[in-house]
C-alpha cells in the first residue's frame, strides 16, 4: 500500500495507523509522558525528538513530522528505556518499528548514517546468509566517498593490522567468504517473508 493510500485509509488517526502497522505500536497509548525513557537514553542529547515526545506527536497526528524524523534511527537498543519505564513500554521495539515503517513508506531521511548502515548490513547478509565482515567494513569505510574511505582506512590501519596478525580478518574473504549451505532455500525464505509482509501491508 502506498503512502497516499495509507493517509487516505487512516486520515487523521495516526495513532491507529501506528498501532496497526508498527511493531508494538499499540503500546504508544500507554505512555504517561514521564520522560524517564529520554533521561535514561545515552543518546538522549542527540535526539531531535525523544521517545515520549514522538509518542505525543503520534497522538497529535503529526504523521509526516514523525515518519520523516531521524529520531527513531538514533536508538542503539541498549534497553535502558524499557528497563526503567514505569509502565514497561517496549520503547526500543517501537523505535525500530517506526524506523522500519518510515523506510517502507519511503519517508525515512535520505542522509541518515544509521539507515545507510542497516541497508549495507542487510545487503551483505542476504547474499550468502552470513555477514562477510571484511566486505561490510570496507563498504562502511567508503559509504561517504572514496576520499573519506581512504582517510578512515588510514585511521584504522593499526586495528586492521592487529586483526590480520591474530587471524581475525582474512583478505581472501573479500572474494567470497562463508555462507549458509542452502543458499537457494535461504533466498526462498526471504522471498516468502517479503510476500507475507506485502500482504499484511496491503490489507
Amino acid at each position: 500500500m502506498s503512502n497516499t493510500a495509507m493517509v487516505e485509509k487512516y486520515r487523521s488517526n495516526f495513532l491507529k495507523e501506528v498501532a496497526e502497522n508498527v511493531e508494538e505500536g499499540e503500546w504508544v497509548r500507554m505512555c504517561m509522558q514521564c520522560g524517564v525513557c529520554s533521561g535514561s537514553c545515552p543518546m538522549g542529547p542527540h535526539w531531535e525528538h525523544p521517545p515520549q515526545e514522538l509518542f505525543m506527536m503520534i497522538r497529535a497526528n503529526k504523521r509526516e513530522e514523525v515518519l520523516s524524523s531521524s529520531s527513531m534511527w538514533m536508538c542503539t537498543s541498549c534497553y535502558n528505556c524499557i528497563a526503567r519505564c514505569p509502565r514497561e513500554l517496549p520503547i526500543t521495539h517501537i523505535m525500530h518499528g517506526l524506523a522500519h515503517y518510515a523506510k517502507r513508506l519511503g519517508l525515512a531521511p535520505k542522509e541518515n548514517p544509521t539507515n545507510k548502515f542497516s541497508q549495507r548490513f542487510w545487503d551483505n547478509l542476504t547474499k550468502t546468509g552470513r555477514v562477510n565482515e571484511l566486505k561490510l567494513g570496507l563498504s562502511l569505510y567508503f559509504m561517504n566517498g572514496f576520499v573519506e574511505g581512504i582517510k578512515t582506512a588510514l585511521k584504522m590501519k593499526d586495528v586492521g593490522m592487529g586483526m590480520l596478525k591474530t587471524g581475525r580478518m582474512n583478505p581472501l574473504e573479500i572474494l567470497g567468504g562463508h555462507g549458509v549451505k542452502d543458499k537457494s532455500g535461504f533466498q526462498a525464505m526471504l522471498k516468502k517473508a517479503q510476500e507475507l509482509e506485502a500482504a499484511r501491508v496491503d490489507k
